[in-house]
């Protein structure tokens, strides 16, 4: 049977938010308020769901890590939309394996580290905007970088990108910092992707259209 850890202490709450979207879903319910105090009915209702929606978007539940050796776990919520071999990246070092998570506006959007490792650098690149699903999102549009290096000397980097309507990549990670399998670090607002680079030997275990679960979901295994 497997066994499972916590990588994050649990929230005391039982329905756990981001705190990145406090601020939304702030502005949003005071918002509500006004138009309903106003008597503008129509208008106050939408406003209730638009705070809703928002509540829902920035959710953050506890995630249990299944204790698999040499597992490596999915970096975000979503659908599997690419695995390939690449000869060379701008991401790497000589021949890796990518696998990228398209996360839809329904999807839990926290970010979650794919091994136990340390951060080497975080690279921010300032880009463009288009849809996330587009492999030229990859390299065109606005991403940031983390760079991580395991005790075994391994490289792996996890790159988040932002979409056509993702206007905020949130990373709560630094240089130097020791950081585990399935940890939380960071979050990309209303929709984007995820990528992570892993070294030609690591075994994948998911295929292209599958949904896979961030900090759950086994997406590989070192050899």
């Amino acid at each position: 049977m497997t066994n499972f850890s916590w990588p994050d202490p649990p929230s005391q709450t039982a329905y756990p938010v981001a705190r990145a979207g406090f601020p939304f879903i702030l502005a949003a319910s005071f918002t509500t308020a006004v138009l309903a105090l106003l008597g503008l009915t129509v208008p106050a209702l939408l406003g209730l769901v638009v705070s809703l929606f928002i509540c829902f978007f920035f959710r953050d539940p506890d995630r249990v890590v299944p204790c698999i050796e040499n597992g490596l776990v999915a970096p975000a919520d979503g659908k599997v939309v690419a695995v390939e071999e690449l000869a060379s990246s701008r991401f790497s070092d000589g021949p890796c394996r990518k696998i990228s998570i398209f996360m839809s506006v329904f999807n839990v959007h926290v970010n979650r580290i794919p091994c136990d490792a340390t951060v080497q650098q975080v690279r921010y690149f300032p880009g463009k905007f288009v849809s996330a699903n587009l492999d030229k999102a990859s390299t065109d549009n606005e991403h940031n970088a983390v760079y991580l290096i395991t005790a075994s000397g391994k490289s792996v980097c996890m790159v988040q990108i932002a979409g056509l309507i993702a206007r905020r990549i949130i990373c709560g990670v630094q240089p130097g910092q020791s950081v585990q399998r399935g940890q939380r670090m960071g979050l990309i607002c209303f929709g984007s992707r995820v990528d992570v680079y892993l070294p030609v030997e690591a075994k994948i275990s998911i295929q292209v259209g599958q949904k896979v679960t961030a900090g759950a979901s086994i997406i590989g295994e070192w050899t």
